[in-house]
């Protein structure tokens, strides 16, 4: 019962491990700023699928989320998000690159930017892909990838149904 007891602490253990995020505090405490020096702040960070971003700025400032071409030059133009409230929370719910510079293109210029590389769930995790088809059969049938969270739950019930054996 005692070895029941610990081998179900510790996949308990394992999961809230699994499934925890990170929520970063930008600049940390000096926040959003141009004094901020936000590529040593970045330079140790690995940021994953389901942490935050907290952007802590003071009124006038902004945080726009833009393409890495407009990035590159500090345009706002056509910013695919814009903030401006001094307490702005993005959610990172995708792999890839995110890109963050301040409304103001002055200090945009002067380093007040961020580019947030977002790496995916582990491959253990991944979604399974469907089997290619096999010549002569229906190419138009299909199969949906797994999401993540159910190829856990899964792997969870294989490992307490092969429990019952110890």
């Amino acid at each position: 019962m005692e070895k029941l007891l610990l081998v179900y602490s510790l996949l308990f253990s394992l999961v809230i491990i699994t499934c925890s995020a990170t929520t970063y505090t930008v600049g940390d405490s000096s926040g959003w700023d141009i004094s901020t020096n936000l590529d040593a702040w970045i330079a140790d960070k690995n940021f994953r699928v389901g942490d935050a971003l907290v952007f802590q700025y003071s009124s006038g400032q902004s945080v726009e989320e833009v393409t890495k071409e407009n990035f590159n030059t500090c345009n706002t133009t056509n910013a695919l998000a814009t903030h401006g409230n001094g307490n702005t929370t993005v959610p990172l719910t995708r792999a890839g690159d995110r890109y963050f510079v301040s409304g103001n293109k002055l200090y945009c210029l002067g380093g007040m930017k961020l580019h947030a590389h977002v790496q995916g769930d582990d491959k253990s995790l991944a979604p399974t892909l469907a089997p290619k088809a096999v010549a002569g059969t229906d190419q138009n049938t299909s199969t949906l990838p797994q999401s993540p969270s159910s190829n856990i739950f899964r792997q969870e019930r294989q490992i307490l149904q092969g429990m019952h054996f110890i």
